[in-house]
């Protein structure tokens, strides 16, 4: 596949590189319908597209959008290659556009540049060890004792604290910080804000007062786990605090200690997690869901939006409501509580009929 063209700047200073309609069509195995020369140099939603950015269009829901769109090609599935649209210039036909478009972005956009080496205002401490490749931005912080993997990326203001071992390929983007006993795998993201390690909310009250519980737990975080801006996971107290492969975990998440999550969960936004749930793998917690403390949620398990959830989920199931029960049975509650205005009305007529 050729690549050809200007340099353009997107939105967040990304590099973008432009790709022809033929080119398109060839790196997704497409079949092209129109000009092979149309050139785009972005990504943009149907109804925002212009002549130089690429669409999709995957359900027929929203082929009224095509009808009216100036993009300049558009990734369609077969059922939808007819779809009318005269202000597009090219059409590549593909059996799942969606998914095409994900191998796209690779193509058009270039990842941030990163030089390795280690920025002149970064602090190195006693006894660290950098593997090959790796790149420490302006002001970071890397303590005594810990350590960083091969080809990984330690943006400015990032703490690594004492003795946390970070893997290899792994990202930290500005602002993060890694308290000691923090422990990652390798290809971990962690975004801005986000802090691992932290004491967990552990207290006893004696003589009058609320006495700290010492935290001498790890947050161990594995393999392929990204974690969201401003996300906080506390260290266990004894036991581990432990992130298993392959999930992700959205912005503004509480981990509490003690806490472990399988593998392969996904996390979303304002999820709250009470110390020691065990969450097995698979799991889904939708956003502003609450988990109580001590509770299990079994394999593949869904916790719906604004549950709140204080005793066991079993494997499979989906659980919603406040608080928390199996779906169907929360809708039911829910369809009950409304009709409970109407049915107030009835029952007061009734009365004033019976009194009079």
């Amino acid at each position: 596949m050729t690549l050809a063209g200007t340099d353009a700047t997107q939105d967040g200073g990304e590099g973008a590189r432009t790709l022809t309609a033929a080119a398109v069509a060839k790196a997704v195995s497409g079949r092209l319908i129109g000009d092979p020369e149309s050139v785009v140099r972005a990504i943009a939603p149907l109804d925002r597209a212009g002549p130089d950015d690429l669409s999709f269009l995957a359900s027929a829901r929203y082929s009224t959008l095509l009808a009216t769109s100036r993009a300049g090609v558009v990734l369609v599935a077969p059922d939808l290659a007819e779809s009318a649209g005269e202000g597009v210039k090219s059409r590549v036909v593909v059996e799942k556009p969606h998914d095409a478009l994900l191998a796209l972005i690779p193509k058009l956009y270039r990842a941030p540049a990163r030089e390795p080496g280690i920025h002149p205002t970064a602090r190195i401490g006693r006894g660290v060890a950098l593997g090959e490749n790796v790149t420490v931005g302006a002001y970071a912080v890397i303590e005594d004792g810990a350590s960083v993997g091969d080809g990984s990326w330690i943006e400015s203001h990032v703490v690594v604290g004492t003795g946390v071992v970070v893997g290899r390929e792994c990202r930290l983007h500005p602002g993060v910080a890694l308290y000691p006993g923090a422990r990652l795998g390798d290809r971990v993201q962690v975004h801005s804000g986000a802090r691992i390690g932290s004491d967990g909310f552990g207290y006893v009250f004696r003589q009058g007062a609320h006495q700290k519980i010492p935290h001498v737990g790890r947050a161990i975080v594995e393999n392929d786990v990204e974690i969201g801006a401003n996300t906080t996971i506390d260290r266990g107290s004894i036991d581990d605090t432990v992130i298993g492969a392959g999930t992700k975990i959205d912005n503004l998440v509480h981990i509490g200690h003690n806490v472990r999550i399988g593998k392969l969960c996904l996390v979303m936004a304002q999820v709250g997690v009470a110390g020691s749930a065990h969450i097995e793998d698979g799991v889904i917690l939708a956003g502003q869901a609450g988990l109580g403390g001590h509770i299990h949620i079994g394999k593949g398990a869904r916790v719906a939006a604004q549950a709140g959830v204080f005793g066991d989920v079993p494997a499979g199931e989906s659980w919603s409501g406040y608080p928390a029960r199996p779906h169907r049975e929360s809708l039911r509650s829910y369809a009950a509580l409304f009709k409970l205005a109407g049915m107030i009305r009835g029952l007061e007529k009734l009365l004033a009929r019976s009194d009079a």
